[in-house]
């Protein structure tokens, strides 16, 4: 019996909706959604489908009742390249096993000692910031996120070379959100422009983490309360084995990307949303008064902040980090009553879905107070999905959630922020992340 035909969006004979994709993904994502619904048929090239599905239920099925019949499609394949076969690429036995190792580094009583990290470098960062001066507020973010997740991640201070990471990280970003959405795959070995430049930034940031990695084996240094020291000590509960320093590397890597990059970009966009509604940022600063009383936040006072929970929840709901997750089928399978062949790719965004009318009112608006009460619980579970979902929900969220509200409450404190005069306009660019085009230029002003 033939399936039935999925439309979408017209395409180009050869390249179907790639350039159409590629000049706006947002807004041509939200298009096809709103004209062709649930499932969206889109093509890249001459064989490559894709559907969007913008159905909660239908992404539960991917995501949750269904994972197995996926496996990660090829935007997360070709990252590969960057960070190797950790818990964001390697599928079944090896997820699993991957999974179970770094678990316990994300327990909540160990994220729980960042804390104070947080908060000092936090502090540290703004502590040089002049009354009025003009700063690039993406640049700050990632310079501090950066210096978090290295001091919790290796319990060091990396100064020295943190510019030549960040272009490094930059630059391997670029190199996979560029090769994610291409219908012609040039092989790494072809000596292009592109190849070489993400070569090059690949061995500087594999230079910087085998070197820590060798450190910290050669010194056979006790547990340092950092995230390194329990992936070294971490054994498998069926095998006791450990990791292989290549396994330890692709792990770090993972965390080590997706551990600053997200979360630089959500605190950047949180800080705009603010800067522009003054009621919300009056709110915020009365909330952190009445709760601080002039102290610095510790991370028992984030459960007495609902308010900046409720921000943080809708800047991630606007301007979610991961603004798409995709699947590849691996075995036929019914979504919705419709069958996907295997070797189609299924994908979800949640960019999409947070902006949906069917369960925001005024999605393009900023209201945090729509998170009071039971929101989450009125509509469905991934209507509103900022970490993923399933088993392969994003292992770090709550380490995310809590430097958020760690270090927002630290500036908020001490700083307002307003854009620069003659800012160019402020566009999201979705590369692997969803990030301010351009940066964010802003002027900090000491309240």
């Amino acid at each position: 019996m033939p399936r039935t035909k999925v439309k979408g969006p017209t395409g180009l004979p050869l390249s179907g909706n790639l350039l159409q994709f590629r000049k706006n993904p947002l807004g041509f994502l939200q298009r096809a959604a709103s004209e062709y619904g649930d499932i969206a048929h889109i093509r890249f090239g001459p064989n490559r489908h894709l559907y969007l599905i913008s159905d909660p239920d239908m992404i539960k099925e991917v995501l949750v009742t269904k994972q197995n019949h996926f496996q990660k499609a090829k935007g997360l394949q070709v990252a590969k390249a960057v960070v190797g076969n950790g818990i964001l690429t390697s599928e079944d036995k090896t997820h699993l096993r991957q999974r179970r190792l770094v678990q316990p580094a994300f327990h909540k009583q160990r994220i729980n000692a960042y804390a104070d990290t947080m908060v000092e470098y936090a502090t540290r960062q703004i502590d040089h910031w002049e009354d009025g001066a003009e700063r690039s507020l993406t640049n700050d973010m990632m310079e501090l996120t950066l210096a978090i997740i290295t001091k919790t991640m290796f319990g060091i201070d990396i100064r020295e070379g943190v510019g030549d990471i960040s272009h490094a990280i930059d630059v391997g970003l670029r190199y996979v959100s560029k090769r994610a959405s291409s219908f012609i795959d040039i092989p790494a070995s072809v000596p292009t422009r592109s190849n070489r430049e993400f070569q090059e930034s690949a061995r500087v940031l594999d230079e910087t983490i085998y070197n820590i990695i060798a450190q910290r084996r050669a010194g056979n240094e006790p547990d340092r309360g950092d995230l390194l020291s329990m992936l070294l000590a971490a054994r498998d509960e069926d095998d006791g084995t450990g990791m292989s320093d290549e396994q330890v590397r692709d792990e770090v890597m993972t965390i080590f990307l997706a551990g600053h990059e997200t979360t630089a970009n959500s605190l950047a966009w949180t800080f705009y949303l603010l800067s522009q509604n003054h009621d919300v940022e009056q709110k915020l600063w009365q909330e952190l008064e009445t709760v601080l009383v002039g102290r610095k936040p510790q991370m028992e006072d984030l459960p007495n902040l609902p308010y900046l929970n409720q921000i943080i929840q809708e800047s991630m709901r606007l301007y979610p980090a991961a603004w798409a997750v995709s699947r590849e089928v691996v075995e036929d399978v019914e979504i919705g009553g419709q069958t996907f062949e295997k070797g189609e790719t299924l994908m979800m965004s949640q960019y999409v879905m947070h902006r949906s009318p069917k369960y925001y009112d005024q999605p393009d608006r900023f209201m945090p107070e729509r998170f009071e009460g039971d929101l989450l619980k009125r509509i469905p579970q991934f209507a509103y999905f900022p970490f993923g979902g399933g088993p392969r929900v994003c292992i770090g969220n709550n380490f995310a959630l809590m430097e958020l509200g760690l270090v927002i409450a630290t500036i908020a404190q001490r700083f307002k922020l307003r854009l620069a005069e003659g800012h160019h306009p402020v566009e999201m660019e979705p590369l692997v992340t969803l990030r301010p085009k351009n940066g964010l230029r802003m002027r900090v002003y000491k309240k």
